[in-house]
């Protein structure tokens, strides 16, 4: 079967807790990690290490000023020209990126997932298939105060403090107003069967030439 030979891009878009994580995994699984360049936003927060620690948490993390956009836009780019490009590692308990970076080659599909991928409108341009992630509040709450205390060395009342002071806030100024940019909108993320079905077929068919790329919006 004829091969695209324009790199496919896919946004994952949803609120902090949503799935989108669970979705990217099963598709690398059910696409192939070897044929996915996957580039989660949350590796390009800015680099803090010029704050000291205490000015470093006051950092609102769920803007889009505290990502560096331009370095994703030029490593998509960069992607799309058959050229790799060095995913920056980033810290999240130092709020620091490390000297340490990830080499990610061209792929036939570029996957990029983040919270507010749809919120930028130089970033949405790039994607040709975009998927929101739709999740209650309370669940993807609890995700997240399960991650960052497990995983990323947070106290519960660190969690809930920045829940509410930025987390819900830019949620409901950015996240969710950005929905409307979506192709398709998925409750559950990767627990929904059906609709990842849909999406993993779709990026096959598209990998195939059989569906023309549209626009991105």
């Amino acid at each position: 079967m004829p091969i695209h030979a324009t790199p496919v891009v896919i946004g994952i878009a949803g609120g902090s807790g949503s799935g989108k994580t669970t979705l990217a995994n099963l598709i690398l699984e059910k696409i192939g990690a070897d044929r996915i360049a996957y580039l989660p936003h949350d590796a390009y927060y800015k680099d803090l290490s010029d704050l000291p620690p205490n000015e470093r948490l006051a950092i609102n993390f769920d803007h889009p000023n505290s990502l560096d956009t331009d370095l994703l836009i030029a490593h998509i780019n960069q992607l799309k020209n058959n050229q790799p490009v060095d995913l920056p590692i980033y810290d999240f308990k130092a709020h620091t990126r490390t000297s340490q970076t990830c080499r990610i080659d061209p792929q036939p599909v570029i996957m990029v997932e983040g919270i507010l991928i749809f919120a930028d409108a130089a970033l949405r341009k790039l994607l040709d298939v975009k998927v929101f992630v739709d999740t209650d509040s309370d669940i993807r709450f609890i995700r997240r105060l399960d991650r960052d205390i497990n995983e990323r060395g947070r106290t519960t009342e660190h969690v809930v403090h920045q829940y509410l002071a930025t987390v819900r806030p830019m949620h409901l100024e950015f996240v969710e107003p950005s929905k409307r940019y979506a192709d398709v909108i998925i409750p559950e993320g990767g627990l929904n069967a059906v609709a990842m079905e849909m999406v993993v077929a779709r990026l096959e068919a598209l990998l195939r030439g059989e569906i023309p790329q549209a626009p991105s919006a």
